[in-house]
Parts: C-alpha cells; sequence; structure tokens
C-alpha cells in the first residue's frame, strides 16, 4: 500500500468513526452542546476545514452561536450573529449551501463579514444546512485558510454528517416533539452562558489560553463522564477549580 492508499484509508477509517460518533445521539439522553463541538472538529481532523463552527436558532428564530473548533471561528461566528450577515444566515435563509470560493470576491455581498474574515486569516468559507426535510435548525460554516473552498465530495460527506446531527437533535417521540425540541434547544443555548462563564473561570485560575481551557474542561467531562454543561456550571459556581479539573 503506497502512502496516497494509506492516507485515503486512514481518512475513510476516520469518516466511519466519526458516523458512529454521531449516531450514538440517536438516544433518550444524550450532551447536545458536546455533539455539536465533536461535529465541528471532526470536520477539521478530515482536512475538509481549516475551522469550523456552528449556529442555531433560538425559540425566536435568530441564530445563535453554539460551537466552534477555535477561539478564532467563535469570535468570527459571535460577529456574524451580531451582524446578522454572512455564509451562515444567507444559509438558514434559504436552507441551500452557501459557498465562497474566494472571500476577497465577497466584499459586497457580506461588506462586514467578508473583510472580518479575511482579517483573521481566512479565505473561502462554505455553510451546510442543519436540516430535515423542510424543518432547518441551523448552519455547520466551514473555514479555509486558503483559496477554492471544499470539494464536492467533501461537502457531500459533511452534508451527511450534518443531517445525522440535526436527526440527533430533533429525535424525541412524536406526541411531545416540538415542546421538547424548543426546550432542549433553548436548554442548550442557555449552556452556551455557563461554558462561556467556566472558560474565563478557569483561564483566570490556571493562566492558560481560552483554548487551552476549554480542551481541560472537555477532558475533564470527558474522562469522568460528566455533561459538559453540567460541568461548566461546577466550576463557576466554584465547586470545582483548575486544579480538580487537571488533576
Amino acid at each position: 500500500m503506497d502512502r496516497t492508499d494509506a492516507v485515503a484509508t486512514g481518512r475513510e477509517r476516520r469518516l466511519v468513526a466519526t458516523f458512529v460518533e454521531l449516531a450514538d445521539t440517536l438516544v433518550e439522553d444524550f450532551d447536545v452542546v458536546e455533539l455539536l463541538y465533536t461535529l465541528t472538529e471532526r470536520v477539521v481532523e478530515m482536512s475538509i476545514a481549516s475551522e469550523a463552527g456552528i449556529l442555531l436558532a433560538d425559540e425566536a428564530g435568530n441564530l445563535q452561536f453554539m460551537a466552534a473548533s477555535k477561539e478564532r471561528t467563535h469570535l468570527l461566528e459571535l460577529f456574524q450573529v451580531q451582524n446578522q450577515e454572512g455564509p451562515c444566515q444567507d444559509c438558514f435563509i434559504s436552507g441551500d449551501p452557501v459557498g465562497v470560493a474566494d472571500l476577497e470576491d465577497a466584499r459586497e455581498r457580506w461588506p462586514l463579514f467578508a473583510p472580518k474574515a479575511l482579517s483573521l486569516g481566512f479565505r473561502s468559507v462554505q455553510a451546510v444546512p442543519l436540516r430535515l426535510r423542510g424543518e432547518i435548525l441551523g448552519a455547520l460554516n466551514l473555514f479555509r485558510n486558503d483559496i477554492g473552498g471544499i470539494g464536492e465530495d467533501d461537502q457531500l460527506v459533511v452534508q451527511a454528517m450534518g443531517d445525522i446531527a440535526t436527526i440527533g437533535l430533533l429525535q424525541q417521540r412524536a406526541a411531545h416533539r416540538a415542546a421538547t425540541v424548543t426546550n432542549q434547544l433553548q436548554h442548550a443555548l442557555h449552556s452556551r452562558i455557563s461554558i462561556e462563564q467556566a472558560k474565563g473561570v478557569i483561564r483566570e485560575q490556571s493562566g492558560l489560553s481560552i483554548d487551552a481551557s476549554f480542551a481541560l474542561l472537555r477532558a475533564h467531562a470527558r474522562n469522568h463522564n460528566h455533561k459538559l454543561s453540567d460541568l461548566a456550571r461546577a466550576v463557576v459556581e466554584h465547586e470545582i477549580d483548575a486544579a480538580g479539573l487537571s488533576a
């Protein structure tokens, strides 16, 4: 087996493992926030994107930041939400993928977002909807540091991953579906506040970067089988500190 075949085989294995991981959400109780962060990380690990972020609609139909693979993307997604301009916004409204191979060409389309993305080092972007049939929950943003965007095959892979994640978000008993989904997504949005606060607390206590603080939080949650949102609240309420997370 030559190097090219080995790389392809490794990528295929990671893809299969990712689908299995996402399929694990098809149970009654799962961590929505962890699922979304996992999705952003996997598309980066498979070299589909340099970084990735997810926006979900709240109960009022407004997009809100939910997850990002790095802090740089987190800041850009917040900028997109605050200005209601960018690929995720267009993707959510239309329900169709939105891609730009060179962000330099998108300055007129997104006069605020495009310059901001370029200033952070991104050169192309692709947004795919998180949807099931006619219901759109949000969008997944794929950012690349180079011109050209993602290929058609990678776009199909990402859309399939997004579809599975969407099914996980929407799976509930039919009789309680509407109320449960609304409450679940709203709870996830509220959990984001605790997580952002916890990242700041850990940074102050440990001197770590925001990304490293979040990595420490997630590692402890995984190693001790805790929900990320529950652990974040414990950090904010000083029930556990950075030293305890490291231990």
